[in-house]
C-alpha cells in the first residue's frame, strides 16, 4: 500500500537493498534484492497501484498471515538477535525470540507495513542444508 515504506522496511530489516524503481501512471514499483548474490538473484517485486488504477481493485486484499510468511534465515544468533532489537523498536514485532522444536531452531516474526509475516530464523540447518546438497559453491 505504501511502496516507500516497504522498500524502507526490507532493506532495513532484511539485508536487501534497493535494485530499481519505476514510476508510470498506473503505479509505483520497486525490486529489492541482495546485492551480494549477483550471479543468481533474488528478487521481491513490491508495487503500490495510484487510486483509481489497480486492476485488481475488486479482489480481497491477501496478506501473508497467519501461517504463509516470508522466511529469513540468519547466518548466526546474534544477528538475530539484533534483527529482533531493530525490529522491536519499530513496533513491527508480533513474536519475540522463541526457541522451537527441531528443525525450526530459534525465530522471531514480523510484520512488515503491509501486515504480512516475516520470519527470521537461525539454526533450521538452511545453510549446511545448501552446502550438503548443492556444494559449497553451487552451480
Amino acid at each position: 500500500t505504501d511502496v516507500d515504506s516497504t522498500i524502507e522496511w526490507y532493506t532495513k530489516n532484511a539485508y536487501m537493498s534497493l535494485l530499481f524503481r519505476r514510476e508510470d501512471e498506473m503505479s509505483r514499483t520497486a525490486w529489492l534484492g541482495q546485492n551480494d548474490n549477483i550471479e543468481k538473484p533474488f528478487v521481491l517485486v513490491v508495487a503500490e497501484f495510484k487510486t483509481g488504477k489497480d486492476p485488481f481493485d475488486n479482489q480481497p486484499y491477501a496478506r501473508l498471515r497467519p501461517f504463509a510468511h516470508f522466511g529469513i534465515e540468519m547466518p548466526s544468533l546474534e544477528s538475530l538477535k539484533e534483527a529482533e532489537k531493530k525490529i522491536k523498536a519499530q513496533k513491527s514485532l508480533t513474536t519475540p525470540i522463541t526457541k522451537m522444536p527441531s528443525p525450526i531452531g530459534v525465530i522471531f516474526i514480523a510484520e512488515d507495513p503491509d501486515g504480512n509475516m516475516v520470519e527470521f530464523s537461525y539454526d533450521q540447518g538452511l545453510y549446511s542444508t545448501v552446502r550438503q546438497v548443492w556444494g559449497e559453491l553451487a552451480p
